[in-house]
């Protein structure tokens, strides 16, 4: 294909199945699309006679593209998406039927609200939820073999307005977010932006396994990773699969699962190979926040839609396979305005560059001032069997700046505290922002070199102009840890904002009350900046120092979202409401709850239903070989120890199913969610550990041909 005709097949794909900004201005009367541009950037509310336009060219361009249904898609509770298809056909009473999609449809939906995971918002006989269209994601088309739907973005709220789902308090997060930074920048003098919008650019984690042995794991199948499973002699030592050659058949899964994400409007742009066999990632280009989150469930349910028609089954579990890296989803996160700036730019002199270190300082004391909130976003059964792990940051909240970064901030502070209050600008470093990576070759160009280096170990590291937020789960909706980050540097920027405000009334110079401000908030917060190895024994003691809190677990992080603080700031942002982050704590505990409960049973049946059985068996088998090599020396001893071994490791495994049951049994009759959470993280999760030392010790003895499920060697290494 020339490259011609691959520009210009690329270009054709892109979007095709995506009722865009674009196709809008197409389509639309340019009154209608400038009053639909206002809706969309919260300048005016939309009108019937907008919403009936839009319906029906909308209705136009699905039905050319073969649709015949329509829905109202959201996120629920669940982290999942959620859809209700009905038909464009109308009746006409005389046997026929025509074509229509109203604007109220399009505009409002209903579903049963007591049937998603509600927290306590809803009862089963309160059971009325609105969907409500969000202007600013745009619709898509959805193919299957079963036929073409028009899919909407619609928010989902209660019968009493409260948010039932994860859009709604992200889309107030990016209200609360922009009012605040919009303050920074009119103190600075910039009239003519209208608009900031947090973006959002996920990095997704996952991993292929041939879906015939994925079938014949009751572990995979179920719960998303192995209950049980002993590492071959080779796994990712070798260090040779991250960014390895891609198989032509995992090549052939990329290119379709690329077509039909460019189909729907999802930039996917970056794939390569992961540290661990048979891991893979995939990211998108960034995007306003609602809209990345949008993306981001239509990757995760393309790669698995995708993954099945190439014979595979796509894990998105944090930890599927003990022993190697699991997988997370890294948040890059950055705030930009209605103009194209991005104020997390540090430019050619960040020391100089006040506006910049402003916001840089307002997202430092963010991060510091609600470090609990940013771990519970991040807080899941899943993900605690991740985090810490040598493969993803460790649980204690930290700021990577990098030392260039550092430096100019902790000058800022001497100078603040040498001059008693005032902040002069920072003398220009030029060296370091022009440097160049040497490398010794005359051939090869000199790389221009970042302003820091990379910090894996960092939950929360800048990267150049923009912020990663390492530590959120690969399962997890991208929604909830960009909303809470959102409201956490809203409150920032706003207190800072409050302060330029101050300074700008008593004839301070804007520049120079933020250098000052900026330095103030950074001696207060700057605890909470930590660029060394953060899987350091020492850092763990460093944190403890400084004050830093430490959520070992999921469920010690969770009830931050219910805490009187956090309920406090974020009320006061209009984010969440009480009643709404009580919900979410206890929808967030029960599904601790529940998903070590599925765990806990499934391993408790594999062992008792299979492996026990199996094991009888060979341990029988290997003693009659015993038997029939009597007399033959070392053969016949060695069989014999061999029978010895399995029958004890049988017993052994016998013994901790029954206690794994025990401890099931008894956290399953704790009713309060807290405690029950707790039941499990401390009473079934080690007796599931233990249970799986016996297990694993015994498919590490068995014959290869007697073990009942697929072993991690065909899981891992075969596609």
């Amino acid at each position: 294909m020339s490259s011609i005709a691959a520009e210009s097949r690329l270009e054709g794909v892109f979007g095709s199945h995506c009722f865009s900004n674009a196709l809008m201005r197409e389509r639309l009367p340019k009154s209608i699309f400038a009053e639909l541009q206002e809706v969309q950037a919260g300048e005016r509310e939309l009108s019937p006679a907008i919403a009936e336009m839009v319906a029906s060219a909308m209705r136009d361009w699905a039905v050319e593209h073969g649709a015949t249904h329509f829905s109202h898609w959201f996120h629920p509770l669940s982290g999942l998406t959620a859809e209700k298809h009905d038909s464009f056909i109308v009746p006409t009473g005389d046997g026929r039927v025509i074509v229509e999609f109203s604007g109220k449809e399009l505009v409002r939906g209903e579903s049963d609200a007591s049937s998603f995971p509600s927290g306590g918002l809803r009862a089963t006989f309160e059971a009325r939820g609105y969907t409500a269209w969000d202007a600013t994601s745009p619709a898509f088309l959805k193919r299957s073999p079963s036929g073409v739907t028009l899919c909407i973005p619609t928010a989902f709220v209660s019968y009493n307005g409260h948010a039932l789902d994860k859009k709604v308090p992200l889309l107030r997060s990016m209200d609360a977010v922009n009012r605040a930074a919009l303050r920074i920048l009119h103190a600075f003098g910039d009239e003519r932006s209208r608009r900031v919008t947090p973006t959002v650019g996920p990095e997704q984690e996952y991993f292929l396994v041939d879906r015939e042995l994925f079938r014949k794991r009751p572990d995979l199948l179920l719960a998303g990773r192995t209950v049980f499973g002993s590492m071959p002699a080779k796994g990712q030592e070798m260090e040779d699969h991250y960014y390895g050659a891609i198989e032509e058949k995992v090549g052939a899964f990329m290119r379709e699962l690329n077509d039909e994400l460019w189909m729907m409007g999802v930039a996917a742009k970056t794939q390569h190979n992961e540290v661990a066999p048979n891991q893979f990632e995939i990211a998108t280009v960034y995007a306003s926040a609602n809209a990345a989150a949008d993306a981001n469930q239509l990757v995760m349910e393309t790669i698995r839609k995708v993954a099945e028609r190439h014979g595979m089954a796509a894990l998105l579990h944090e930890k599927p396979f003990e022993g190697v890296n699991g997988s997370g989803k890294h948040v890059n996160w950055s705030l930009a305005t209605d103009r194209g700036e991005n104020l997390l730019e540090p430019g050619e002199d960040p020391a100089s560059n006040a506006r910049f270190l402003l916001v840089l300082a307002a997202v430092v004391e963010a991060v510091d001032r609600r470090a609990g909130l940013l771990r519970a976003a991040a807080a899941t059964a899943g993900n605690d069997h991740r985090l810490g792990g040598h493969e993803a940051p460790p649980s204690v909240i930290s700021v990577f700046l990098g030392e260039h970064l550092e430096r100019i901030l902790d000058e800022a502070v001497a100078r603040l505290d040498a001059a008693g209050g005032a902040v002069t600008r920072g003398a220009a470093d030029p060296s370091a922002c022009r440097d160049r990576v040497e490398t010794g070759s005359p051939c090869l160009p000199k790389l221009p070199k970042d302003l820091s280096d990379r910090n894996r170990t960092s939950p929360f590291a800048f990267t150049g102009n923009k912020f990663e937020f390492r530590m959120v789960a690969s399962s997890q909706s991208v929604a909830t840890p960009a909303t809470l980050l959102n409201a956490a540097v809203a409150e920032a920027l706003d207190r800072l904002a409050a302060s330029l405000e101050t300074a700008s009334a008593a004839g301070e110079a804007a520049g120079a009350a933020a250098l000052r401000i900026a330095a103030e908030s950074y001696r207060e917060h700057r605890r909470v900046v930590f660029s060394g190895n953060g899987y350091a024994a020492e850092w763990a003691r460093e944190a403890a120092r400084r004050g830093l809190p430490a959520y070992a677990s999921a469920v010690d992080a969770i009830p931050e979202f219910a805490s009187e603080a956090n309920v406090a700031f974020l009320s006061r942002l209009g984010v969440f409401t009480r009643e709404e982050l009580e919900s979410r704590c206890l929808v967030y505990l029960e599904r601790y709850a529940k998903q070590v409960n599925v765990e806990a049973g499934l391993m408790a049946d594999m062992a008792r239903r299979s492996i026990f059985p199996a094991a009888s068996r060979a341990a029988a088998a290997i003693a009659r070989e015993a038997s029939d090599l009597a007399g033959c020396g070392a053969a016949s001893a060695a069989q014999e120890r061999r029978a010895r071994r399995v029958s004890e490791l049988a017993g052994l495994l016998a013994e901790r199913t029954e206690r794994l049951e025990a401890a099931l049994e008894s956290a399953l009759s704790v009713e309060e969610p807290l405690a029950a959470a707790r039941a499990f993280r401390e009473s079934v999760s080690p007796r599931m550990a233990e249970l799986r030392e016996a297990g694993d010790a015994l498919e590490r003895v068995m014959e290869k041909g007697s073990w009942p499920f697929p072993s991690y060697e065909e899981l891992l290494f075969k596609l």
